[in-house]
């Protein structure tokens, strides 16, 4: 049971994250249908400084992590924000483009650093098992994940940005009605470069907490098996409302840890379903869970729309 909970909170941290980084892009308009990609790169980005610090200091390692995997995912958002935003591109082709990308710019620069330090290894793997320590703290039979704390903070902040701040009503302003916003001073332009930003920032740091849930090293030929599509569900589920979108990540992510745990509970071994199934339960869960709420739910409705200053 105890590791049941401790899946579920790594799995739903994770969910949390990279879901608040799509509400914020779509609050400001731009759909970022790229989030799978910016997890792998954000992915990529903490694994190899994990990599490179090994038993540094756990203080230097936790926010070294945080800091290179958000800026990492900003990095490679910064291809939507250009081609949707300046360039007015199709968000969603732009953000499958990212998506088919990631997995394989990160396969080739993994593979390229491990043949530079041994030319006889052409994995795509990185090994971060020293580093990793850093990250947990083990409180009884429980490993708390600093990951988890993180979540819970950010999602008081996306709620004290979006609701309490100026620049959070700005931003949702621009998601709403960018013509109306832009006639009363708002720059609709920075606006969305700041939610696609943010949305970098989260996806990447949600990549890193992905790849470190439960193993030491991480083949990034893999890529994150499809959580960025399911934050995609989370987020549409808790309606782009932060404290929604905890609630939902919690419920994704319980059914995402039986996967790993099953086993462990007599009574679902004795049923002898294949670990497939349970890896696919969060995927379906998915799917109901949409087919029965998304007709009432409500997306900004500039979302996905290009904006262009001289339209009204």
């Amino acid at each position: 049971m105890v590791l049941l909970v401790q899946y579920t909170l790594i799995f739903a941290s994770v969910l949390t994250l990279v879901a608040l980084g799509g509400c914020f892009s779509e609050h400001s308009g731009v759909i970022n249908l790229g989030l799978e990609g910016v997890m792998v790169m954000g992915a990529l980005g903490g694994a190899l400084f994990m990599r490179a610090m090994g038993g540094s200091s756990h203080i230097l390692i936790v926010i070294g992590v945080l800091l290179v995997s958000a800026l990492t995912g900003m990095v490679y958002t910064v291809l939507l924000g250009v081609a949707c935003i300046n360039f007015k591109a199709d968000q969603t082709l732009v953000g499958t483009a990212l998506n088919i990308m990631a997995t394989a710019v990160a396969t080739v620069i993994v593979k390229a650093l491990n043949m530079s330090a041994n030319p006889d290894n052409v994995s795509a793997t990185v090994e971060y098992g020293k580093a990793k320590k850093a990250l947990v703290r083990r409180i009884g039979t429980f490993q708390l994940n600093w990951f988890m704390l993180v979540a819970v903070i950010a999602v008081i902040i996306a709620f004290i940005v979006l609701y309490k701040t100026k620049f959070g009503l700005r931003l949702m302003a621009c998601g709403e009605n960018p013509q109306a916003a832009d006639s009363v001073g708002i720059n609709v332009y920075k606006m969305r470069w700041a939610g696609v930003l943010i949305s970098g920032a989260l996806g990447g740091i949600g990549g890193v907490v992905y790849i470190t849930a439960a193993v030491r090293e991480w083949k990034f030929e893999t890529g994150v098996a499809g959580f960025g599509f399911l934050a995609l569900a989370v987020m549409i589920f808790g309606a782009w409302k932060p404290f929604n979108i905890a609630l939902a990540a919690l419920l994704f992510g319980f059914f995402r840890a039986l996967s790993n745990v099953y086993s462990g509970f007599d009574w679902l071994a004795a049923l002898n379903i294949p670990s497939a199934v349970y890896n696919m339960f969060p995927y379906i869960i998915s799917l109901l869970v949409l087919a029965f709420t998304s007709k009432n739910s409500r997306a900004p409705k500039a979302e996905g729309i290009p904006y262009d200053k001289g339209t009204r």
